[in-house]
C-alpha cells in the first residue's frame, strides 16, 4: 500500500510481522502506524518511527526516543481496557511497538466517520465508555503515572464488549510531572496547568482531563447546560472537574467517580435516557432524541 513520506525509505521490514492491510501516515508525532495480517491471521496494530513522516518537523531521534520510553509505559499501565501490548523492537532502522489489532470505533474528530458512528451511539453506551476512562485513569494514578496528551482520539468503542479501549498513551509520565509535555496535547483537554512550563501536573490535573472528556465524548466539547444531554447533577460534577481552580476540583478519580455514581442515581439515569433497566426498556424514543440533540 502507498505511504506519503518525505523522502524514500525502505519499509520491507514490515513484512516480517504480515501483509499490511491499513496506513496510517498523517501523524504529526513523527509515527507511522500500520494495520498488519499474519500469515496465522492474527491482526496487529503496528507503530513505528525512523521514517521521515510528512507532518512531523522534529528530530527524528528524539521521536524515537520518546517511543523506546512508551513501551515501558505500556507495560506498566496493562489494563483489560487500555490497547494490548504485544512487544517493542529495534527495526528497520527505526523503532516499532507491535499491539493487537481492534476493529472498535474511534471517538477522535480526526476521523469523522468513525466520530459519527460513535456520536450515534446510544447515551448508555457513551456513558460505560466515559466510566471504563475514569477507571482506566484511576489505575493510571495508582501505578503512579499522569496521563499527558489524553483526547478522544485515545479512546475508542470496543463493539463486541460494550466498552472502551485506550490507545495512544506515549505520552503518560511519572507522577507528579513538572514541563511542558501538555504542549502535544489537544486545547479542548489542556487544563490551565498544562499550558505554564514547570507546573506541576498531577492526578487533580487528570481529573481536569476526565470532566474535559465527558464534555467531548457528550456535548462534542461544548461546556454549555443548553447542550449536556444527560442529568443536572451529572452535569454539575463534570463541570466541577473541568474547573480552571484546581482547588474547586475533586482532588482524585476516586472522588470523581464516586460523584458521578451520586450524580446518576440523583438525575434516574436509567430511567431518564432510555436503557434497559430490570429488563424493561423506559422512554427509549426520548432518550434516542436526547442523545442526537447536538
Amino acid at each position: 500500500m502507498a505511504v506519503k513520506l518525505k523522502a524514500p525509505f525502505d519499509l520491507d521490514f514490515l513484512r516480517s510481522y504480515g501483509a499490511v492491510f491499513k496506513v496510517f501516515d498523517d501523524q504529526d508525532s513523527g509515527n507511522l502506524c500500520f494495520g498488519v495480517a499474519s500469515n496465522a491471521g492474527e491482526r496487529y496494530f503496528v507503530k513505528f518511527v525512523g521514517a521521515p513522516t510528512v507532518r512531523y518537523s522534529g528530530d527524528p531521534r528524539e521521536a524515537i526516543e520518546r517511543l523506546k520510553a512508551s513501551a515501558t509505559v505500556y507495560s506498566d499501565l496493562a489494563h483489560p481496557s487500555l490497547i494490548r501490548f504485544v512487544k517493542a523492537e529495534e527495526v528497520g532502522g527505526g523503532y516499532a511497538i507491535v499491539f493487537e489489532w481492534t476493529d472498535a470505533i474511534c471517538a477522535g474528530r480526526q476521523y469523522p466517520s468513525s466520530r459519527e458512528a460513535f456520536i450515534e451511539l446510544p447515551l448508555e453506551a457513551r456513558v460505560r465508555v466515559f466510566e471504563d476512562v475514569m477507571e482506566f485513569h484511576e489505575h493510571v494514578a495508582r501505578r503512579g503515572y499522569v496521563a499527558i496528551d489524553f483526547y478522544d482520539g485515545s479512546i475508542m468503542y470496543d463493539q463486541v464488549t460494550g466498552g472502551a479501549i485506550v490507545c495512544d498513551i506515549d505520552f503518560y509520565q511519572k507522577s507528579p510531572y513538572a514541563g511542558s509535555m501538555g504542549l502535544w496535547g489537544s486545547t479542548r483537554f489542556i487544563s490551565p496547568e498544562e499550558r505554564t512550563d514547570g507546573a506541576v501536573i498531577d492526578e487533580v490535573t487528570n481529573v481536569y482531563t476526565m470532566g474535559a472528556t465527558a464534555f467531548a465524548l457528550f456535548a462534542d466539547s461544548d461546556r454549555s447546560v443548553e447542550r449536556w444531554p444527560l442529568g443536572m447533577r451529572m452535569f454539575e460534577t463534570v463541570k466541577r472537574a473541568a474547573s480552571d481552580e484546581r482547588e474547586m476540583r475533586h482532588q482524585s478519580i476516586r472522588e470523581l467517580i464516586e460523584e458521578w455514581e451520586s450524580a446518576k442515581q440523583a438525575d434516574s439515569f436509567s430511567a431518564v435516557c432510555g436503557i434497559r433497566y430490570n429488563g424493561v426498556v423506559r422512554n427509549s424514543d426520548n432518550g434516542r432524541e436526547i442523545q442526537r440533540h447536538e
